[in-house]
Parts: C-alpha cells; sequence; structure tokens
C-alpha cells in the first residue's frame, strides 16, 4: 500500500453480527456512568478545602484521565454500533492511538507520585509540609502528563510515516494493533517503544514497588495508628495499581509479544479495558478514601433532600 493509505478507510476486525439495539444502549449507559462517577469525586475535590491535599489533588488527576480516556473510546465505539461496517482514516486511528497511550501512559507516573506522597506522609510526617509543597505537586503532575506525550508523539510521526501492507485491525479501536498493518515496523518504533515501556512502566513499577515496600516496613515497626493509616490510604492506590497493571499485561502481550488471541477472547478481553478499568477507580476511591465517602454521602442526602423539595412544591 503506499502513502496514500494515510487517508484508507480501515475496516475494524470483529462481530459486527453480535451487536444489537440493546447493547448500544448498554455501552452508551455505561459511558455516562463512568462521565458521572469520576466527575462528581473530581467535583467534590475541587470545590471541598479539606480534599486540596496532594493526595486528593493526584486522585482527581487520575479519574480525569478516566473521563478523557473514556471519551477517547466511547464515542468512536458508539458511532461503529450504529454503522453497518465499522471503518475509520488511518489518521483518525493515529489521533485514537495517540491520546489513548497518552492518557494510559500517565497513570502509572501519577501512581508513583501518590506512592511517593503516602511515603513522605508515613515515613516522614514531619517533614511533608516542607516535601509536599504546591510546587512539587504541579512538577509531578507536569512530569506525569508531559512525558507519556512527547513519547507517544514520536510513535505517531514514526508511524505516519509507516508503509502499509494491511488496512485490517484486529480490535475494536486503535491501540497497538497499528503496528500490524504496517509492512515492516522500524527500528526508531522498536526502540523508541521499548524506551516509552521503560519510562512510563517499568519504572514507575518499581518505584511504586520499592516505595510500598519502606511504607509497609515503617508501618509495621510503628504504632497501631500509624498501620491504620497505612492501611487506609494505601490499600485504594495498590488495587487500581493491580487494575493498571493488568491493562499493560494484556497491551504489551498482544502487540510487543504478539501473541495470537482468538477473536473472541481478544474483544472480550478489550471491552474489560475499556469498561472495567475506567469504572474501577472511582468505585475505588469512593469507597475506600474516608473522606471522599464522607463528602460523597453528603452530596447524595442534599440531593436527596432537594429532590424531595421538588416534589414538594
Amino acid at each position: 500500500m503506499d502513502k496514500e493509505s494515510n487517508v484508507t478507510f480501515l475496516t475494524l476486525d470483529w462481530y459486527t453480527e453480535i451487536i444489537q439495539i440493546y447493547f448500544l444502549f448498554i455501552m452508551f449507559t455505561l459511558y455516562i456512568v463512568i462521565i458521572c462517577t469520576n466527575s462528581t469525586i473530581v467535583y467534590l475535590i475541587f470545590i471541598h478545602k479539606n480534599l486540596h491535599e496532594p493526595m486528593y489533588i493526584f486522585i482527581a488527576a487520575l479519574l480525569l484521565n478516566s473521563v478523557l480516556y473514556s471519551t477517547t473510546v466511547y464515542p468512536k465505539l458508539l458511532i461503529g454500533f450504529l454503522s453497518e461496517k465499522q471503518v475509520t482514516t488511518y489518521s483518525a486511528c493515529l489521533f485514537q492511538f495517540f491520546m489513548f497511550y497518552t492518557l494510559g501512559g500517565s497513570e502509572l507516573p501519577l501512581l508513583a507520585a501518590m506512592a511517593y506522597d503516602r511515603y513522605v506522609a508515613i515515613c516522614k510526617p514531619l517533614e511533608y509540609q516542607i516535601i509536599m509543597r504546591k510546587t512539587t505537586v504541579s512538577i509531578s503532575l507536569i512530569i506525569a502528563w508531559l512525558v507519556p506525550v512527547c513519547h507517544i508523539a514520536v510513535l505517531v510521526i514514526a508511524s505516519a510515516e509507516a508503509k502499509l501492507c494491511d488496512s485490517n485491525i484486529k480490535g475494536i479501536f486503535c491501540n497497538n494493533a497499528v503496528y500490524t498493518l504496517q509492512c515492516q515496523r522500524s527500528r526508531l518504533i522498536t526502540i523508541f517503544g521499548v524506551v516509552a515501556l521503560l519510562h512510563l512502566v517499568i519504572l514507575p513499577m518499581l518505584f511504586i514497588v520499592f516505595t510500598y515496600t519502606i511504607i509497609f516496613i515503617v508501618s509495621f515497626q510503628s504504632c497501631k495508628e500509624i498501620r491504620k493509616k497505612a492501611a487506609e490510604t494505601c490499600l485504594p492506590h495498590l488495587l487500581v495499581l493491580i487494575s493498571a497493571c493488568l491493562f499493560f499485561v494484556y497491551d504489551i502481550s498482544i502487540a510487543r509479544v504478539e501473541l495470537d488471541f482468538p477473536k473472541t477472547a481478544r474483544i472480550i478481553m478489550t471491552l474489560q479495558i475499556v469498561l472495567y478499568h475506567p469504572l474501577f477507580n472511582p468505585f475505588v476511591y469512593g469507597l475506600k478514601m474516608k473522606e471522599i465517602s464522607k463528602h460523597l454521602k453528603g452530596l447524595y442526602l442534599n440531593s436527596k433532600r432537594g429532590i424531595s423539595l421538588f416534589i414538594l412544591i
């Protein structure tokens, strides 16, 4: 395929015959639930001053990522459900690829920033206010978002210049499967892909594991109150970390290791990523973080009173 393939429509290879109206309704409902649950917690963190702390700011950033991540996937997915044939242009596919991995790639750096915040709070409580200043939080957020942008931009530019030999994507949206369209993966993509994997996944993961190991050692050597504080604030982060790791393991096994999953299994696992992960974060933080849970209950009670007054009027 020549360079004009950059505007050629690509067929998204999946079972269109199983897509029913009820499935479209379910997907649309889940998308709304994802937007509402994540946005509600971000809103609560924004309006309540007692939540204007580094830990909650990082949580808000992570949940904002989930909103943008879902918006990268769901609208195009829903439009595809309404079409007889799921197609997209190569340029649009690369844009979705860029947004998908930029947002996904910032997740572990944000979790690493949270891990450092918990390390300082539990292991160096007297120095917390000095270390975790607004400047530190701002720099952490900028690094977590800017580094993935730079890494993924290089991969997108290299992919845009690549020669295509196929137009059939094995998936329901444009992720690492775009590499299978290329006649030959360039050395730049291979090398920089490994660099991106190292910077966005492996190093943050090692930092998180090392940090939480120190936290648990210090906690178990301390009093019961410290252990309780560590469990309450670290457990939600660890659950989200496990969820994020499952996402990266699946994505790497598909694109980097190029395991040949059956089509049905690939679709189901991909749907779990776009359905499960964006919903998992707000429920974990909403239920497990004491302060957020308290404000959620207050919001629910206020909404209930408002509805009751409206009915009475």
